[in-house]
């Protein structure tokens, strides 16, 4: 009887010991940042965006990315792009994904979108004019400055992991009623996001920031409630905006800078294997984003023909006036260094 209390007695112990060593590496982990899943599990990751999908170059990279992620994954992560908006806008996608809602997973935001969501230093590249040239964008996006904006919304407590930074093409100011340049955007009302930036640089060209939700800007310009927008040419285009407003003033004062993001509870679904799948086809969507952007906003231009009428002006005037905005001051006060190191790529 002895005995056998003793071995029981031993077991335990041992049984103790074994635990503590396990519990030792479980404690040390816990410490740091959450790790990737330890089981390759079949995971399907809704991803958002507020674009067609054919038809746009951010809804073409959202195809884009789905295929790869799928082929590098042997079919285990399964990217379900919504498009066209149908789960709203890039705020309700932001409030989603850092509201812990969980029914999106994955979006591509327009950086401007973000800045609204305590990301200050993404806002510098919201500006206008900062990037001359799609050739400085890519210097940029190829820097280490890039992995320092990709950062920022999980550092600064949004739980959402940067995968890659791209574009969306110029933007331009597209109205409903004649204009020949900046004089006649007086007193006119130009839909903008809330971005802070944007509505500046509108006030500084003379004209009202009027904002109203992106899915209710065809039948606003339709209507009149306002007299202009302003938006990338394939997004022009693919909403058909020109059919309601089909003057397109190519003043270029921003290139759409966009930053595809995913939530840290999706991303510790993920195994360490699906993790780098992920990484690897963001890395690959940025090469395919950078050959599409230009090729559509000059294929567009063409289609559209002469069921537009594009005005071309000389940007100095522009930029003197975006640049001298209070919105654009207060963006750039305590970042300025980083500011110009950015504007240094070009």
């Amino acid at each position: 009887m002895k005995k056998k209390i003793f071995s029981v007695v031993l077991s335990l112990v041992l049984a103790a010991s074994l635990a503590a060593c396990g519990g030792g590496g479980a404690s040390s982990a816990s410490s740091e940042a959450p790790a990737a899943a330890t089981e390759e599990n079949n995971v399907t990751l809704v991803y958002a965006e507020v674009n067609p999908l054919d038809t746009t170059v951010v809804g073409q990279v959202a195809t884009h990315f789905a295929e790869r992620v799928n082929e590098l994954t042997n079919g285990t992560v399964t990217i379900d792009v919504q498009g066209g908006g149908v789960l709203g806008a890039e705020g309700d996608f932001c409030d989603n994904m850092i509201g812990g809602v969980g029914t999106i997973d994955m979006a591509r935001l327009s950086v401007s979108t973000l800045t609204g969501y305590g990301v200050p230093k993404s806002a510098l590249l919201c500006l206008p004019y900062t990037f001359a040239s799609r050739d400085h964008f890519w210097n940029f996006a190829a820097s280490d400055l890039a992995q320092e904006f990709l950062d920022e919304p999980y550092e600064n407590g949004l739980g959402l992991h940067g995968l890659f930074l791209g574009e969306e093409g110029f933007r331009h100011i597209f109205t409903n009623k004649p204009v020949s340049g900046l004089s006649d955007l007086q007193g006119m009302k130009i839909r903008v996001s809330t971005d802070p930036t944007m509505v500046g640089m509108i006030e500084s060209f003379g004209a009202s920031p009027t904002v109203i939700a992106y899915g209710e800007l065809y039948q606003s310009l339709q209507s009149g409630v306002v007299d202009g927008a302003e938006n990338p040419v394939g997004n022009y285009k693919a909403n058909s905006f020109y059919e309601v407003a089909p003057y397109l003033i190519l003043d270029g004062h921003q290139l759409g800078v966009i930053e595809l993001v995913i939530t840290d509870a999706a991303w510790q679904k993920l195994s360490e294997n699906q993790q780098n799948a992920i990484k690897q086809a963001a890395q690959e969507c940025q090469a395919y984003n950078k050959e599409l952007s230009e090729k559509i906003e000059e294929d567009t231009l063409a289609e559209l023909g002469d069921s537009i009428t594009t005005i071309e002006v000389d940007k100095t005037e522009w930029i003197e006036k975006a640049k001298s905005s209070d919105a654009f001051k207060e963006a750039t006060k305590d970042y300025q260094e980083l500011y110009d190191a950015i504007e240094a790529l070009q």
